[in-house]
């Protein structure tokens, strides 16, 4: 007989998307993507973080003050990092997400062909970007769903 307490499909790619996450060097902000085929396999991975080349020690990550002072102006976002790490077609995947993408991140998105998204906070939801976000991918045919948590834990020794 099988065993009964395995992960699900959902908890499984948002548990990579989370993980990815812990790479993230941002002191405040800490995002992993995780895209999956049609057929429930992972195609790639990223998180939040500086350009390759641009070394983390010399990276930026303050949120306010001068643009150019600001981790807004260097930092790639987990998504785009995801997308970019695959040196496929993306048609028809899906991505998890811990956050909901801004709308940078949404027009690679809907460019790569990635047409559903599922994510686990939308904390900046009444922001312009996100409700931009949310327009474009509702104009593309991008859906998309928040995770429901199971809040099961899940503790990995390393």
């Amino acid at each position: 007989m099988k065993r009964e307490d395995y992960i699900s499909w959902d908890e499984y790619f948002m548990g990579v998307a989370l993980l990815s996450a812990k790479r993230s060097k941002d002191p405040n902000t800490q995002v992993g993507a995780c895209i999956v085929s049609k057929d429930n396999r992972i195609l790639s991975m990223g998180y939040n973080g500086a350009p390759r080349g641009l070394h983390d020690d010399i990276m930026k990550w303050d949120r306010e003050g001068n643009f150019l002072d600001t981790k807004y102006a260097y930092v790639c976002h987990g998504e785009l990092n995801a997308i970019l790490n695959y040196r496929g077609n993306l048609e028809g995947t899906k991505i998890y997400v811990g956050l909901f993408p801004c709308n940078e991140c949404a027009k690679a998105i809907i460019q790569s062909g990635i047409k559903e998204i599922i994510y686990k906070d939308d904390k900046y939801a009444d922001t312009d970007g996100v409700k931009a976000s949310k327009m474009m991918f509702d104009t593309c045919g991008v859906s998309y769903r928040q995770y429901i948590s199971t809040e099961r834990k899940i503790e990995i020794e390393l």
